[in-house]
């Protein structure tokens, strides 16, 4: 990992730190797909020789932090597993890529593990599902992969290059991990990447009212769950007896030991006018 140059006459580099990621799985996952989807960077490999491997640069800010990514893609090839092992040197992340409507792929996920773990151990990784855009073709569970994940103590991210969906918060995601583990932590700090079906329950109750929620053509279940998201949120107003009360959680040092706390909002009522019976000289006015 190299930072940027500071000695006088030096030239100034575009980027504050310079990563190598590599991109492992079997042939036919789409780990080129992934590549030719980032349109900035270079493609052409620093190496004379680059037989079976596909290269890739891109810069990505991380807050505030400029960090260009070396990315390599291994062939799956089985001949090119000697490639792999000296690739794999001085790599700094790792993305263990399958296809969710391969299988095989999925099932092949183990071999590359021991592959990385006896070739690159300690290096941090993270799983990766691509083609998300053929989801109705799936053969691996979202589930699953993300219990697979969680056993090997790895992120889990499910991508699709053709919608440009989680490319970069993935590389993102391994860029902060490893940044961390050399002494970033003071630096930079854990970012929730939302998932597809959070972002349409934000999207829907940033618009939708809680008591309007009920009279969406939506399915009951889904109906139950955009109002337990907007609840535990605190995005929208709850309406009570006729009244707008907002959600809002407690913070600070004199705050309720409460986890949410209902807020009477404040509404403005017009000027009334006077009675008409009613004059200056036998009416007060308060």
């Amino acid at each position: 990992m190299r930072g940027r140059m500071g000695t006088q006459g030096s030239p100034v580099k575009s980027y504050d730190y310079l990563l190598k990621f590599l991109l492992v799985g079997d042939s036919d996952v789409g780990k080129g797909e992934i590549l030719e989807s980032l349109q900035d960077g270079a493609s052409e490999s620093p190496y004379a020789y680059s037989n079976g491997i596909d290269y890739k640069t891109t810069t990505i800010l991380l807050d505030g932090r400029r960090v260009k990514l070396e990315l390599w893609d291994t062939s799956g090839q089985g001949r090119f597993c000697t490639i792999f092992r000296s690739y794999s040197r001085g790599a700094q992340g790792i993305l263990l890529v399958y296809d969710i409507t391969n299988r095989w792929s999925f099932d092949g996920i183990d071999r590359w593990i021991k592959e990385i773990d006896e070739h690159a151990p300690g290096v941090p990784r993270i799983l990766v599902g691509n083609r998300l855009h053929l989801a109705f073709k799936r053969q691996v569970p979202t589930e699953q992969a993300r219990a697979y994940a969680e056993k090997n103590g790895m992120t889990f991210f499910e991508v699709s290059p053709l919608c440009n969906f989680n490319v970069i918060e993935s590389f993102t995601e391994l860029s902060r991990i490893v940044l961390m583990r050399h002494g970033m932590e003071k630096i930079w700090r854990p970012n929730k990447v939302f998932s597809l079906q959070d972002l349409c329950c934000r999207a829907i109750v940033s618009c939708t009212p809680v008591h309007l929620i009920d009279k969406l053509p939506l399915p009951v279940a889904i109906k139950s769950h955009l109002k337990s998201f907007s609840m535990a949120n605190g995005m929208n107003a709850v309406m009570m007896h006729g009244r707008s009360y907002s959600v809002a959680s407690g913070s600070g040092s004199g705050s309720s030991s409460k986890g949410n706390s209902l807020k009477r909002s404040k509404s403005i009522r017009p000027p009334q006018s006077p009675p008409q019976n009613c004059s200056r000289s036998n009416c007060k006015i308060s």
